[in-house]
């Protein structure tokens, strides 16, 4: 009986399993053809979303120095956000655009169709770039409330010192698609990538780019982060150091922003080397209006930049400071009685027409003429000397020929006089000598050019090729490339005689006559003004001079053009006397003998740095 019960009892139980069994079978089958045939592809994405996800990390650009080790090109924090993929729900995504639009300064259509794109591609999506640490609180707390925003720190290009030698360090600007094809794939550029648009920035575009790094994420189909793989950091680009000298450059800038007009050039180099201490053009611009924080607005218009380099390539003549040509021809010549008087009755008669002068200086000598710019003076020195001496001294100074600077689109000038006519089968004029005499007519100069003139007067003949860059140094392997060089490109050989007259007449001008404003105590200047004559407007306003302390060579020259300034000494002077000042109120400069270790002290000491 009890084996009886027994059996019936298993038997009921075997079944009931036999039946959990086939319940639990059918389940699994049903969950099966689910899976494998109704919604194949849906989990089949869920699957492949549940994988790696890498966000590209830019890497810092090299930095740019001046020579006294000033920062004017550097990198600032910044955020980029992405969405790494997830829920494909339509009213998520509306959830997500509306609490995310107005911290990202876009639209919520715009901001739900980037969304619905990295949904649908399951790939990281970059939704903003260039965020302000500002942006980022905000964004920062919603990425919690929101599976697949990811906030990444990178940089941006930050120019501390905004309009600051902006013709000569240039501005970034994005890559286009024609452009990233042409670009080395081993230097990792991307189409999100900013590259050189011009100036130092595009010159040194590859030494500057760094290598970038990137984040690589483990990420659930959720687009939630479930691990870092790896963080592979960047490497920052090479840093350039420049020859320019940071308080002559800043003094430059500000002199031609304040100048009459606001327009105009200013160049300073080193006589000794050909090194550029400074080399300003405005009206200039701010590089960092290209590469803004999104939170940042910039009028469209303010893009719409002037590129045009008037240091560089400005052309006009040189006017009254050619006459330092004029007077060294003169007394090369040994015709010239530098101690004759010829008396300025404000106009020269030379019998088919009257020259007139900018006054009426009366009888004056050749040290008067120079210091007081005696029109009518050198009209009677160029006639008695004749036209091609001034050619021949003009040619020794590479008049009508570029200075050799490595910058792209720097301009020849015009070279004046009576070879060229004749190679030309024209003829040459009694007037066009006068002309010639006080840098009028047809002659030409840029701003460099007239400051590469200045630095030859100064070093007794040596024209010196400009240079900028001093050295490239690199963040990653600390290995320092000299770039910068001392080249002679001619020499002007005139008589030591004759440097020694035109330095005397140069100091006269600056001690007694219309370069005054140049004057600095304590240091010995010698300088020339120059007002061109316009027929289009007001006239333009020069001043070159080089300066040094007393019983030591000349240790910069400076050239500073301001259009339509109406005077040299008004418009120009005062700007190249504050650029002169800054050279010699900076105290390494004080004992050019001092040793690098000495120099780095003060600069510490006076700049804190």
């Amino acid at each position: 009986m009890v084996m009886a019960v027994t059996k019936v009892l298993f038997n009921m139980r075997l079944k009931t399993m036999m039946v959990l069994a086939a319940v639990a079978g059918s389940i699994i089958a049903l969950r099966l053809i689910d899976i494998q045939i109704l919604r194949h592809n849906a989990y089949l994405q869920m699957a492949e979303r549940n994988r790696t996800q890498i966000l590209y990390q830019t890497a810092p650009r090299g930095r740019v120095f001046t020579a006294d080790g000033v920062a004017v090109a550097s990198n600032a924090p910044a955020f980029s956000l992405y969405y790494l993929g997830g829920s494909t729900d339509t009213e998520y995504l509306k959830r997500l655009s509306h609490d995310f639009a107005p911290h990202l300064h876009v639209s919520e259509d715009a901001l739900q169709a980037k969304l619905q794109a990295g949904a649908s591609s399951g790939k990281a999506v970059l939704l903003a770039e260039n965020l302000s640490t500002k942006s980022t609180v905000a964004l920062q707390e919603l990425q919690y409330y929101y599976p697949g925003i990811y906030l990444i720190e990178e940089t941006k290009r930050n120019y501390p010192y905004g309009i600051f030698a902006s013709h000569l360090l240039g501005y970034l600007g994005s890559l286009d698609e024609k452009q990233w094809r042409k670009r080395d794939s081993k230097l990792g550029y991307r189409l999100s990538s900013k590259i050189g648009k011009n100036g130092i920035e595009k010159k040194f575009e590859q030494e500057l780019k760094g290598k970038d790094g990137g984040v690589y994420l483990e990420v659930d189909y959720r687009g939630r982060v479930k691990s870092i793989i790896e963080d592979k950091k960047w490497a920052a680009g090479s840093d350039v150091y420049l020859t320019l000298d940071f308080a002559v450059q800043q003094a430059a800038e500000e002199g031609l922003k304040n100048s009459l007009t606001g327009r105009g050039a200013a160049v300073a180099l080193d006589p000794r080397t050909g090194a550029v201490l400074a080399l300003a053009s405005a009206p200039a611009y701010d590089p960092n209006i290209f590469v803004p924080y999104s939170d940042e607005e910039y009028d469209p218009e303010s893009k719409k930049i002037n590129e045009y380099n008037l240091a560089l390539q400005g052309i006009y003549p040189p006017a009254s400071t050619f006459k330092v040509i004029t007077a060294a021809a003169a007394v090369e010549s040994e015709q010239i009685d530098l101690k004759r008087k010829i008396n300025c009755t404000g106009k020269y008669n030379a019998g088919s027409r009257i020259f007139k002068c900018w006054g009426t200086h009366g009888p004056v000598d050749f040290w008067e003429g120079m210091a007081h710019s005696c029109d009518v003076y050198f009209y009677s020195v160029a006639a008695q000397l004749g036209a091609a001496a001034i050619e021949r001294v003009q040619r020794m100074f590479m008049f009508g020929r570029p200075t050799g600077i490595d910058f792209p689109g720097e301009k020849a000038g015009n070279l004046y006089g009576p070879t060229r006519r004749a190679r030309n089968k024209t003829y040459w004029f009694i007037g066009d000598t006068l002309n010639l005499s006080i840098g009028q007519g047809e002659l030409l100069v840029t701003p460099i050019k007239l400051a590469q003139f200045a630095a030859a007067l100064a070093s007794r003949g040596n024209l010196y090729r400009p240079y900028y860059v001093e050295k490239i140094v690199s963040n990653q392997t600390g290995k320092t490339e000299q770039v910068g060089k001392t080249e002679i490109l001619q020499h002007a050989d005139l008589k030591p005689e004759t440097y020694d007259v035109l330095f005397q007449a140069l100091k006269y001008t600056v001690d007694n006559g219309t370069a005054r404003r140049a004057k600095i105590k304590g240091v010995d200047v010698y300088g020339k003004t120059g007002t061109a004559q316009n027929p289009h407007g007001p006239d333009h306003g020069w001043f070159m001079a080089f300066a040094g302390y007393p019983g030591e060579k000349p240790a910069i020259a400076v050239a500073v053009f301001v259009e339509y300034g109406e005077s040299g000494s008004a418009a120009a002077g005062p700007i190249a006397h504050d650029m002169l000042k800054a050279y010699f109120d900076n105290p390494a400069h004080h004992q050019p003998q001092k040793t690098q270790e000495e120099y780095n002290e003060l600069l510490e000491e006076t700049y804190g740095r």
